[in-house]
């Protein structure tokens, strides 16, 4: 049949990016629809997002070629430690910490600043041939019917593809035009989202505060700067979103301590609603759901992202095989490949994430002696230990080609 592309993705944020250059390494043609205008996706301001990107998934992003845009100013990760803490009686001994020469590959992972990463992401897929980029549109519609899956714009224009790609955050419009519900729950807190910067070096480690009120994780950035995800009880956390910056410097220095010294705000700041979300399906019609819009959990382990090119290194390695045979990529049997794939990982993810935060976001003196005994216990058993580290960097189980940093 003759369609106009052989896939349509929408949503234009960076896991819908990252599955349109990783189908065309396959040589699969997309389009992506990107609501937002592109000029807002090339803004070079650092409004103080950045991702903490596992080591598999630094290998996907030079598989496809980026990695050479990024690496300079990309903070490698080379140390994390976990502790308790209390606001204004800092962090207490760590009960964890993981070193990256346990991995005997290089660095658990790298911090990477939003504005590179997204800004690498639009360059590659301007040089792609098998890429459209249409930013600005919305889509308002969408059908499958026998081997056309079809896609109306808001501007008018139709477009027809063997299969749609959700890739439009955990709000999905995607998902909920094909019917497919999600489960989950609001955790009643907020993330504050900041940079900082600092008097002194942070040696790539990345620390996690555990407070009563939710984690505190403190990223390395390049320079003598770092990165905040600060989960706090809702009330609380939008009474201190709304304060000025001097305000809301004045309520992280208790929590954040002074083991890098003076601190001082080194770009915006935001905030988000944390919860968990999950599509009761990431496989429908003609139709398959990466990244938020088939899952959206707590930051508590900083996987967000690294899942969602979970799904995409997935993705795409199943399509690839399914051209290669000749096979119809967005038939059933085909998506049922990538749904089984992704469906213990998922699953996983889930519920640890969600156990996680249940467990360390209180301040219940029993609760804080067990988990650190067992936390403590983890950390001297050096297999254990190097399992939960390669876990972490999303080297173990069945990894897909791309995050292994070999070609489709």
């Amino acid at each position: 049949m003759a369609y106009d592309r052989d896939i349509v993705i929408v949503g234009g944020g960076l896991n819908g990016c990252a599955l349109a250059l990783a189908c065309a390494r396959a040589g699969l043609s997309s389009v992506v629809i990107d609501r937002l205008p592109a000029e807002v996706r090339r803004a070079d301001r650092f409004d103080g997002r950045s991702y903490a990107l596992a080591a598999a998934s630094q290998r996907l992003l030079a598989a496809l070629g980026l990695w050479g845009a990024l690496k300079e100013g990309a903070q490698p990760i080379l140390e994390i430690k976990a502790s308790d803490g209390r606001p204004g009686e800092g962090a207490a001994p760590f009960f964890l910490h993981f070193d990256a020469a346990e991995l005997d590959e290089g660095p658990m992972g790298w911090m990477v600043e939003d504005r590179h990463l997204r800004r690498a992401l639009l360059a590659a897929m301007a040089e792609e041939p098998l890429v459209e980029h249409r930013p600005g549109e919305t889509v308002v519609a969408q059908s499958a019917e026998g081997m056309v899956a079809t896609v109306v714009l808001e501007s008018g224009a139709r477009l027809t593809a063997p299969l749609i790609v959700g890739a439009d955050g955990k709000a999905s419009g995607t998902a909920e035009r094909a019917g497919i519900r999600r489960t989950g729950w609001d955790y009643r807190q907020t993330a504050l989202v900041c940079a900082v910067a600092h008097e002194r070096p942070h040696h790539g480690c990345a620390q996690q505060f555990f407070m009563p009120g939710g984690p505190l994780a403190i990223l390395p950035l390049t320079g003598n700067r770092s990165s905040i995800v600060w989960s706090e009880r809702r009330a609380l956390a939008e009474h201190i979103a709304g304060l000025d910056d001097a305000g809301f410097l004045e309520a992280l220095r208790p929590r954040f301590g002074d083991f890098l010294g003076a601190i001082s705000l080194a770009g915006d700041r935001y905030s988000y609603p944390l919860g968990l979300s999950l599509a009761d399906r990431i496989v429908g019609e003609r139709l398959a759901l990466v990244g938020d819009a088939a899952q959206s959990v707590h930051p508590i382990a900083g996987q967000g992202l690294n899942q969602g090119l979970r799904d995409i290194g997935t993705l795409a390695e199943v399509l690839a095989e399914a051209r290669r045979r000749g096979e119809d990529i967005g038939a059933g049997q085909v998506l049922e490949r990538h749904r089984r794939w992704r469906s213990f990982d998922r699953a996983a993810l889930a519920l640890a994430t969600d156990g996680f935060n249940r467990l360390f976001s209180n301040d219940n003196a029993l609760l804080r002696l067990g988990r650190d005994l067992g936390m403590g216990v983890l950390g001297h058993l050096p297999g254990l230990r190097r399992r939960f580290v390669r876990e972490a960097a999303g080297l173990a189980g069945d990894v897909p080609r791309l995050l292994k940093g070999q070609p489709l």
